[in-house]
């Protein structure tokens, strides 16, 4: 190494096995591996092979770091031209200790970006395949899938379907890297003699050589695992090299735990078509800016969750303080949200492949979302918490789809707090902007989620938005209409099927901005929800505010559960006239101010995602 050192700064690394130079953070590399094997909960026993030339080394190293001099492994070769080969070393260290055991297999000298990272949680997953391991990552722009394995798996059962061992360019779209980090069972360990016997020559006899042949020839199920983070096996890299990926890694540590996250995700108006998106419907939904949800995250000691002071209060000026607060806003606020996707998080992860960095963090919330006004504060809050989550841990879209991500956060409200909703907050609090969304039968159980399209927001009209100042619980507004569908009572089969109706003429009058025509569909909405869920199940409280709305000539519906109502009102002067009719009333009253991301051009709203 020192003949390409030019600076003179690694002169005394000359003849150091690679595997004990500096890593990222300082420590050497190898000390790194052994810290996150020398679990003997998890290992029975650490084997280390290496050659006779780096032999020495090794021993002082393991005598300075208590590792068992006598598990270090020499296989005599001396030059790199009379190297055995990863495939032979690991056959060396089976049939010589003869092991007969589930086998894990590191490379000593690959560098990690993120150090943190929990091996306990590939064990778990390879015990829970029931089949070989391989860990994968995703590349960065910088790497050339040619200088790698680059695997191909499938989203849903996590099999390595393909395994290529440095393709040309163009021979896949894959930029997920296998590294020299196995998990194998023992009765597949025997088909490393078979292995052998077919590859004869030194140069083979690499451990992505073999997982190409088991994967791709013996048909072998490999599954794969990700890790969030990057990897680079530095064996027969050069002092540049070294160097580059060194110094990036260590820049890209210290960036990820100087400064917060913060996440917002945005209240949402359902345009036309809700509720129909718990009965297989279709709807229209809008994320506006008036209203957010904010989550922030950043490394800790310790996991701590930081209750909101508003809407978690643990602190009260009396008794009869506590008693009009719990009795205004009931008990239940933010707290359990950030809990449950934490722990929904971490299950998901589990199940999916994804290894997480054992890093701990402290999450707090705030929000100005109205509560219990029908405006998908609670999912706004699973939205946001689970976007800091996933830039926390390094977790990307292909890692969590947008389809995926909103069934997520549903399952997040319904499987882990019982929360009575539907997909439609959670799909347009995911993509953002103005979307269109068909939830019908075929399609959710064809692939577990709906069709959503984006669609250009300058062509949503001026809408405005009124909601109650004290309002009660929202979910307690869907009454018995579900158990109603699920009986298959016709009157609310056909409600449902008329809701799909109106939004895709909805979807027509929006694409042509004709908004006399969305108005009139907007009210065909509402009375037909009146038909079903009947006037003393959306209360006194919606009634008066659509009532209102009429009185001004203005289109009104609900555009959630209850609590709020929206409205397209195309005469300015009525406009003004309604708006003061509803703070007369005690009623709150804003105009809708449509959001949707900066970065979405038109021509990606257009698109179907």
């Amino acid at each position: 190494m020192h003949r390409n050192d030019l600076t003179g700064l690694y002169t005394s690394l000359e003849g150091v096995p690679k595997a004990l130079l500096p890593g990222v953070g300082g420590k050497k590399i190898l000390d790194f591996w052994w810290k996150a094997v020398n679990t003997r909960q998890l290992f029975s026993e650490v084997f280390l092979v290496t050659n006779a030339d780096k032999y020495k080394h090794y021993e002082r190293w393991a005598t300075a770091n208590d590792f068992p001099v006598e598990n270090i492994i020499n296989d005599g070769t001396t030059t790199y031209e009379t190297r055995l080969g990863a495939v032979t070393d690991l056959d060396l260290v089976i049939s010589s200790r003869k092991l007969n055991d589930d086998v894990m297999v590191i490379a000593g000298d690959m560098l990690c970006a993120d150090q943190n990272f929990d091996i306990a949680q590939v064990i778990k997953f390879f015990q829970l395949k029931k089949g070989e391991l391989a860990i994968y990552y995703e590349m960065e722009e910088m790497e050339s899938t040619s200088s790698r394995g680059i695997v191909e798996v499938c989203s849903e059962s996590h099999r390595i379907t393909n395994f290529l061992e440095k393709p040309a360019p163009g021979t896949t779209d894959s930029r997920l890297a296998s590294v020299v980090f196995y998990c194998f069972q023992r009765k597949t360990l025997n088909c490393l003699s078979e292995f052998l016997s077919l590859y004869e020559n030194t140069e083979d006899r690499v451990l992505g050589k073999f997982m190409e042949w088991l994967i791709n020839v013996a048909k072998v199920p490999v599954y794969g695992m990700k890790l969030p983070t990057g990897f680079q096996l530095i064996g027969q890299v050069g002092l540049s090299d070294y160097t580059k990926w060194l110094t990036f890694y260590s820049a890209k540590k210290t960036g990820n735990t100087v400064k917060a996250i913060t996440c917002r995700s945005y209240a949402r108006i359902g345009i036309i078509g809700n509720p129909s998106d718990g009965y297989y419907g279709k709807t229209i939904a809008m994320t506006i800016a008036n209203f957010w949800a904010e989550a922030t995250i950043c490394e800790s000691k310790h996991l701590v969750l930081i209750p909101h002071p508003l809407n978690d209060p643990t602190e009260f000026g009396s008794l009869l303080d506590l008693y009009y607060i719990s009795r205004k806003e009931g008990y239940l606020g933010g707290l359990r949200l950030l809990q449950a996707t934490c722990k929904k998080f971490y299950h998901f992860c589990s199940e999916k492949g994804i290894a997480l960095s054992k890093q701990n963090f402290t999450l707090k919330y705030n929000v100005n979302i109205p509560r219990q006004v029908g405006l998908a504060g609670s999912s706004a809050i699973v939205s946001a918490t689970l976007k800091c989550l996933m830039k926390f841990y390094n977790l990307t879209e292909d890692d969590l789809p947008k389809p995926i991500r909103a069934n997520f956060i549903l399952d997040v409200e319904t499987e882990e707090l019982y929360i009575t909703a539907g997909l439609q907050d959670r799909v347009v609090q995911v993509y953002e902007g103005l979307v269109y969304m068909d939830f019908s039968k075929e399609l959710m159980e064809k692939q577990g989620y709906g069709d959503y399209i984006p669609l250009d927001i300058n062509s949503a009209p001026p809408f405005w938005l009124a909601y109650l100042r004290d309002p009660s619980d929202s979910g307690t507004i869907h009454s018995n209409v579900r158990q109603r569908w699920l009986n298959g009572d016709t009157k609310v089969v056909e409600a449902m099927r008329s809701f799909s109706e109106l939004t895709d003429l909805a979807k027509q009058a929006l694409e042509s901005q004709d908004w006399t025509e969305l108005a009139t569909l907007m009210d065909k909405n509402f009375e037909l929800r009146r038909s079903i869920f009947t006037e003393a199940c959306l209360g006194p409280g919606n009634l008066k505010m659509v009532e209102i709305a009429q009185k001004h000539g203005s289109a009104v519906k609900l555009p959630g559960s209850g609590g709020a109502v929206i409205g397209l009102c195309l005469d300015p002067k009525n406009l003004v006239e309604l708006k003061k009719a509803y703070q007369e009333a005690g009623f709150v009253f804003c105009h809708v101010v449509p959001y949707c991301p900066q970065s979405l051009s038109i021509r990606t709203l257009l698109c179907k995602p």
